[in-house]
């Protein structure tokens, strides 16, 4: 399991919005841009996991209590 995964949505959500503050400052290196992008697609594709997650078992609590 990868850091990135140990992270609860709120975590991951924050981290993101931290990371897109950085690339929006203008303020960092090219590298360390690359190195940002490539982390903020990470935590975007995990809160997309947690939320895709959340809607599957409130899809599932529908059709049970149909």
């Amino acid at each position: 399991m990868t850091d990135e995964q140990k992270l609860s949505y709120e975590q991951a959500r924050d981290q993101l919005v931290e990371v897109v503050r950085q690339l929006e400052s203008g303020n960092v290196p090219l590298s360390t841009s690359m190195e940002l992008w490539e982390r903020g697609e990470k935590l975007a594709a995990l809160c997309q996991e947690w939320l895709d997650g959340a809607k599957a078992k409130i899809d599932a609590a529908r059709t049970t209590s149909d």
